[in-house]
Parts: C-alpha cells; sequence; structure tokens
C-alpha cells in the first residue's frame, strides 16, 4: 500500500504546474497564450526572463526530485522509477489542468535523475549548459542531455530500474520534443532569447 501511494503521490507532485501557477499569481497571465504556449520553464523563462523562469525551473526540479525520493523510501530503486515516471506523467498530462497539455518533462526529469542518480544528473547539467553554450538553442540541449541521460546511466553501470528510467525518460523527453526537432531541420527554430 505504501509503494502504491509513493506512486500516486509522484504524480500528484509532478502535475503541480509550477509553470502555470507563478506567471498567473505574478503577473496574471495565462503561459498558455503566450510564446510557445508550453507551461515548461523554458517558455516560461523566454517570455518572463529570469525572474520567473528560474523559480519554475527550480519548482520542477524540485517535484521531481521529491516524487523520486518519495518512491526510494518507500520502496527502494524500482518504487523511486515509477514514482519519477509518474511525475513525468503528470507533468505532461497534470490533474490540475485537467489533464490539457503541460510540459514537456524535462526538469521534472532532472529533478528525478538528482534523486536517482546524483553523478548521471551531474554530467547531464555540464551537457546541457555545454551544448547551449555552443548552440544557443534551449531545445537542442535538452535533446542532447536527454539522450545523454540514457548513455550515461548504461556507461556507469547503475541497476536495470534506473538503465530502464534513463533510456525511456530520455526517449520521452525527446519525442515530446517533436516540433521542436521539426523547426531545427526547418531552420525556423528560434535562438534562446531572454524575455524582461
Amino acid at each position: 500500500m505504501t509503494e502504491a501511494l509513493a506512486v500516486v503521490g509522484g504524480y500528484l507532485l509532478g502535475a503541480l504546474p509550477f509553470g502555470y501557477w507563478v506567471p498567473l499569481l505574478v503577473r496574471r497571465e495565462d503561459i498558455r497564450t503566450r510564446g510557445s504556449g508550453n507551461i515548461g520553464a523554458s517558455n516560461v523563462f523566454r517570455v518572463y526572463g529570469r525572474s520567473l523562469g528560474i523559480p519554475v525551473a527550480l519548482l520542477d526540479i524540485a517535484k521531481g526530485f521529491a516524487a523520486a525520493a518519495l518512491g526510494l523510501w518507500a520502496g527502494g530503486a524500482l518504487i523511486g522509477v515509477l514514482a519519477a515516471a509518474a511525475a513525468m506523467i503528470g507533468h505532461a498530462r497534470p490533474v490540475f489542468l485537467r489533464f490539457e497539455k503541460g510540459g514537456k518533462m524535462a526538469a521534472t526529469a532532472g529533478g528525478a535523475t538528482f534523486a536517482l542518480a546524483p553523478l548521471v544528473f551531474v554530467l547531464c547539467v555540464g551537457t546541457w549548459l555545454v551544448v547551449f553554450a555552443v548552440s544557443r538553442y534551449a531545445s537542442v540541449a535538452t535533446i542532447v542531455t536527454a539522450g545523454a541521460l540514457a548513455v550515461f546511466v548504461l556507461a556507469l553501470g547503475y541497476p536495470w530500474p534506473i538503465v530502464v528510467f534513463g533510456v525511456a525518460g530520455g526517449v520521452a523527453v525527446i519525442a515530446l520534443h517533436h516540433q521542436n526537432i521539426r523547426r531545427l531541420f526547418a531552420g525556423t527554430e528560434h535562438r534562446f532569447e531572454v524575455g524582461r
């Protein structure tokens, strides 16, 4: 029962739509009508700048971390991975927004990785920063890092539940960036520009 509750709790944590709530509370605006229309931290950062983008990113990371940590406490690596996966699903389809389209799970997956595989998290942050510094595309940095997540968990010999999380989670994040990938190939993807 505790393990099942941890997974349900993971979903509910992931479903907290901070990217929607923070701009609504601070600016009285619906982020879904601005920028890409996404409630993820990247769109909040792009539209409102660091003042809202950084808090939303940290909150999205924190909920992924909390969900995975809850699962680890309740039942070890497998339950930690299931709770982390539930949090990512919650972020993508949040019950608090009536299961409408949420974010692309990158920050939430990052937070979960921090709880499940801290060294991999550090390597992924480094990968993201390097790719972003070179390309100036947040989407490219996120896609490359999602692929690197799978490579790192395999190369470092983590237990099989965490390997499955790294591979499946990386694939899921890349899949949710399919529109960005299309724009990149079409040459219409915008480089990252910080709003006010």
